[in-house]
C-alpha cells in the first residue's frame, strides 16, 4: 500500500514558531498542543526512510513501542479530530500483523513478549473501539485482530508455575521465557475486558476477573496496598522483584475501568478502580505530575520506560469515560501532568524547536537535554498521550457492537487449525533455566539504588 508524504513532510519542514504554553481546560490549546506532540514524535518514524521498516519506529526503539505509538496516533485522531496522520497508521497496523493475522511477525521472533503482541492487540482494540477506517473487506478486522491475540494468549495462561499467569516471552528459545511478569498479564487483563464491553461475551469478562483473582492471589499485586509488581521467575514465584512501574497500575486501571462499565457500575469493580487510583496517586505523582519513580530520580530509565508513564495517562483517560465517579480524582491530575509536560517541550532537535522532555516534575520550561532517537520516541509520545487523555471527555466514548462500532470479528481467530500448535508452552531446558537465572540478577542488580521505595 503506497501513500503521499508530502503533507507529513510539509509540516516537517516548518518548525512551530508557538510556545506551548497550555492550558489544559482549553480544548483548542489542547489540540494545539497535541498536534506538536504529534509531530514530533512523527520525526523518527523508519518507515519514513530509505529502506526503512514500515510500521517501526528507528532503533533503538523496539517492536512493541511501535504499536503503543500507532494506539496513540488512532487516539490523536478520535480525540483532536486531526487526521494527518491516519493513512500512516492504517498502513503501520496492518503491516504488521503477521502471516498468521495474530501480530505476530516472524522477522520479530526472536524478541516477541506476551506483552509485546498484546500492545499492537491494544492498538487494534483502540481502531474499533474509535471506529477507525476499517482495514479492506479481505482483511481481517480490527476486532479479529483483537480477538486472535486473546484467543492465543488465553492458550499460554500457564498453570503449571505459579498457579497462573503469562511467561514474559512467547517462545521458548528467547531469554526471559521463564519469567512471568505483571505487564504481560496486565496487557492481557486490558485486552480481555475491552473485548468483554464491546462484544457482550461474557467469556471475555469471565477471563477479566480469573486474571484479576490470579494477579492477587500470587501475590504479583498486593491484594491490601495495590502494589503493582514487576514479577518473578517461574522457578521462585514468591521471590518476588518488587519494582513498580507506571503502566502496570495503569493497564490494570483501564481494564478494571472497563468492567466496572460492563457490569453496569458493580461496586466490586468500583472498588477496585478505586484502590488502584489511590495506589497511583501515591507513587506514581510527584505535586499531581506524572514521573516513573523507579528510575526517573536516578537518570537510569531506558528506552522503553522512557514512554511508560504515557500508558498510564492514556488509561486514565479511558477511565475516566468508562467510570465517571473518577473523574474528580483523575482529571486534575492529567490537567497539571499536561501542562507540565508542555512546559518541558522545550528542546531543540534537528531544526524542530518543541521537542518534548523527560523530567517533567522540574516543571520549570527547561529542557533535560534528553536526545536520544530512542528517548525522544518514548518521551514524546509520553507527552501527546498525556495531553490527549484531557480529551477525553469531549469525544464520545469508546463504542461497542451496539453503539455504532462497525469493526468486523471473528471469535475463533488466532488459534483455527495449525496456528494453534506452535504457541502451545514448550518445557523449559536447562539453558532457560540459566538464561532466567542470569536475567534475573541482572534485573535486580539494577533495582537496588531504589530498593528503599518498592517493598510498601
Amino acid at each position: 500500500m503506497k501513500f503521499s508524504l508530502a503533507p507529513l513532510l510539509l509540516l516537517a519542514a516548518a518548525p512551530s514558531t508557538l510556545a506551548i504554553d497550555l492550558d489544559p481546560t482549553s480544548t483548542s490549546s489542547l489540540v494545539n498542543a497535541a498536534q506538536i506532540a504529534a509531530l514530533n514524535l512523527i520525526q523518527y518514524y523508519d518507515g519514513f526512510r530509505k529502506g526503512g521498516t514500515i510500521g517501526m519506529f528507528q532503533s533503538p526503539v523496539y517492536w512493541w513501542e511501535a504499536g503503543a505509538a500507532w494506539n496513540a496516533y488512532v487516539d490523536f485522531w478520535h480525540y483532536t479530530g486531526n487526521s494527518s496522520y491516519n493513512q500512516v497508521a492504517l498502513t503501520a497496523l496492518q503491516w504488521q500483523v503477521g502471516s498468521n493475522n495474530d501480530y505476530l511477525p516472524s522477522n520479530f521472533s526472536t524478541s516477541a513478549g506476551n506483552d509485546d503482541q498484546a500492545f499492537w492487540a491494544m492498538a487494534a482494540m483502540t481502531a474499533a473501539e474509535r471506529n477507525f477506517t476499517n482495514p479492506a473487506s479481505n482483511q481481517p478486522g480490527w476486532l479479529a485482530l483483537a480477538q486472535a491475540v486473546f484467543n492465543q494468549q488465553a492458550t499460554r495462561w500457564d498453570t503449571q508455575y505459579c498457579g497462573g499467569g503469562l511467561r514474559w516471552q512467547v517462545y521458548a528459545f528467547n531469554t526471559g521465557y521463564t519469567y512471568k511478569n505483571s505487564i504481560s498479564t496486565a496487557c492481557f487483563f486490558n485486552l480481555a475486558a475491552r473485548l468483554a464491553r464491546y462484544t457482550g461475551n461474557q467469556t471475555y469478562a469471565d477471563w477479566a476477573e480469573k486474571v484479576w483473582q490470579w494477579q492477587l492471589s500470587s501475590g504479583f499485586t498486593n491484594s491490601q496496598t495495590y502494589a503493582i509488581y514487576d514479577g518473578a521467575s517461574i522457578y521462585n514465584c514468591s521471590g518476588l522483584n518488587l519494582v513498580q512501574w507506571t503502566y502496570n497500575n495503569g493497564l490494570f486501571l483501564g481494564g478494571a475501568a472497563y468492567m466496572y462499565n460492563f457490569t453496569k457500575g458493580n461496586t466490586t469493580w468500583q472498588q477496585r478502580v478505586d484502590s488502584l487510583i489511590t495506589r497511583a496517586q501515591t507513587d506514581f505523582f510527584q505535586n499531581s505530575i506524572v514521573f516513573e519513580p523507579a528510575c526517573e530520580p536516578y537518570d537510569i530509565c531506558n528506552v522503553d520506560q522512557h514512554s511508560f508513564k504515557g500508558y498510564l495517562t492514556r488509561n486514565m483517560g479511558y477511565t475516566m469515560s468508562m467510570y465517571p465517579g473518577s473523574i474528580g480524582r483523575l482529571q486534575p491530575l492529567l490537567q497539571a501532568s499536561a501542562k507540565a509536560a508542555a512546559k518541558a517541550c522545550t528542546g531543540s532537535l534537528n531544526g524542530f524547536t518543541q521537542m518534548c522532555g523527560f523530567h517533567w516534575t522540574w516543571n520549570n520550561g527547561t529542557y533535560d537535554g534528553s536526545n536520544s532517537v530512542g528517548f525522544q520516541t518514548g518521551q514524546n509520545m509520553a507527552a501527546l498521550e498525556t495531553i490527549i487523555a484531557n480529551l477525553a471527555l469531549q469525544r464520545p466514548a469508546p463504542y461497542t457492537n451496539v453503539t455504532g462500532g462497525t469493526s468486523q470479528g471473528n471469535a475463533a481467530a488466532g488459534v483455527q487449525g495449525s496456528q494453534a500448535t506452535p504457541f502451545s508452552i514448550k518445557p523449559a531446558t536447562t539453558a532457560d533455566k540459566a538464561g532466567a537465572g542470569i536475567l534475573t540478577a541482572l534485573f535486580v542488580g539494577g533495582c537496588v539504588g531504589f530498593s528503599w521505595w518498592l517493598a510498601f
